[in-house]
């Protein structure tokens, strides 16, 4: 579509940066809950179930808006959205009125343009790298995102060590205020699929796209069963990661700038994932790659609440190494695999209904992960995440996903 190498690097500096400033807003965000706000699990797993529900909220309904549009203003839209909302928090700290429900509004308007910003993302990419070269596309965004969250943790933990959490989000805000000028510099023409949903149109037409993109992913055995794995390893995770915060502040005694270290040191692994990722499925092949990277994320959090209280720090960072490490591995094959066999009038919609199989598990969890961590405790709630996420793999090593050398062995057509 005449996209040049130049769109593709304006693209790749938007992403890169906007995940910077997450870094610092994902360390910000739960401690201004917990140091400011005093939040306990229960608060906490509502205020990452808040930053997830829109996934299952609104995602289809999203997926088959962004079929109908050019990708490139939903994605300048979403950035400048997500800064908006962020700037209200260090606003209301300011002026000394900022409550707990603030917080779950703004972590519920940032999903809302996570998903206008990710559905766009995933049928944007196609628009700019052939098909046979996804993989080093993602591989080469993976690498400066990664990157981005080596560096994001430990700075994140410095500023709000030194500023602040409240005051610290104000780096987020400004990312996305710079992802956005970046993503208005590309140029690259698209072309969006007009249709009528056969003579049906308005909220009709939309309901039957939604379903479209359903069953296209339900009925793809290797979109089922790595929904399976996926879906199944979020809930998990985000139950685990509503509490892990909590329990490296009250039950370890980390303070911002250790917990900001041990994020940094560990994230090194995601730089190591990413220039193996495409190795690996070159040397395995992509199905075997998926399994192996769903296999060691999961293992690697079971160090966590292993970690012993006196000296928890290697054990965290080693952690940290390996789920970042095994994330990449899976997340670049396994989503160059969905971009390699999706129709162009379905990518939209098929990142859409992946998502929200995916990530409408997380809110589920997360919420369940603060009942859990107030009932039975915090540290308990962790070993359950730990455990499930480890058997998340099973889904795509008991299904054809396994077999897989190369993805085009994947597409049954148009």
């Amino acid at each position: 579509m005449g996209a040049t190498a130049r769109d593709f690097r304006w693209f790749w500096a938007a992403t890169t940066v906007s995940v910077f400033g997450s870094q610092v807003t994902g360390l910000a965000l739960p401690l201004t809950a917990i140091q400011v706000l005093g939040a306990e699990p229960l608060q906490l797993g509502l205020l990452a179930a808040a930053a997830t529900l829109p996934f299952l909220t609104v995602g289809l309904a999203v997926g088959a808006w962004v079929d109908r549009v050019r990708r490139r203003p939903v994605l300048i839209a979403a950035d400048l959205g997500r800064a908006v909302a962020l700037a209200t928090i260090p606003l209301a700290f300011a002026l000394g009125v900022l409550t707990i429900e603030q917080l779950l509004v703004v972590a519920f308007v940032v999903g809302v343009m996570d998903v206008f910003f990710d559905v766009a993302y995933d049928a944007f990419l196609p628009v700019l790298v052939p098909r046979d070269r996804l993989v080093q596309g993602n591989s080469r965004i993976e690498t400066s995102r990664s990157s981005a969250q080596v560096l994001g943790p430990g700075i994140a933990g410095f500023l709000i060590g030194r500023l602040g959490a409240p005051l610290a989000i104000v780096v987020d805000a400004v990312s996305y205020l710079l992802s956005a000028a970046f993503a208005w510099r590309i140029r690259a023409v698209e072309t969006p699929v007009t249709r009528d949903a056969g003579g049906v149109r308005g909220w009709r037409a939309l309901v039957a796209e939604i379903g479209e993109g359903l069953r296209f992913v339900l009925g793809s055995v290797h979109l089922r069963h790595i929904a399976g794995t996926t879906g199944s390893f979020n809930f998990f995770t985000a139950m685990f990661f509503a509490l892990y915060l909590l329990y490296m502040t009250r039950d370890l005694r980390l303070s911002p700038e250790i917990i900001g270290l041990v994020f940094a040191i560990g994230q090194l692994g995601l730089l190591a994932g990413v220039f193996v990722a495409g190795r690996a499925a070159h040397r395995l092949g992509i199905g075997p790659t998926i399994v192996t990277g769903s296999l060691l994320s999961g293992v690697g959090l079971l160090l966590i609440p292993l970690a012993p209280t006196d000296a928890p720090v290697p054990f965290l960072v080693a952690a940290q190494l390996l789920f970042g490490l095994a994330l990449p591995i899976y997340n670049i094959n396994q989503r160059s695999l969905r971009q390699a066999i999706t129709p162009d009038r379905l990518l939209g919609r098929m990142t859409a209904s992946m998502r929200f199989l995916v990530w409408g598990t997380m809110p589920v969890g997360a919420l369940l992960g603060g009942i859990l961590g107030t009932t039975l405790g915090v540290q308990q709630t962790l070993w359950i995440g730990a455990a499930g996420a480890s058997l998340a793999f099973l889904s795509v090593l008991l299904s054809p996903v396994r077999g897989l050398r190369t993805a085009a062995q994947a597409v049954v057509g148009p």
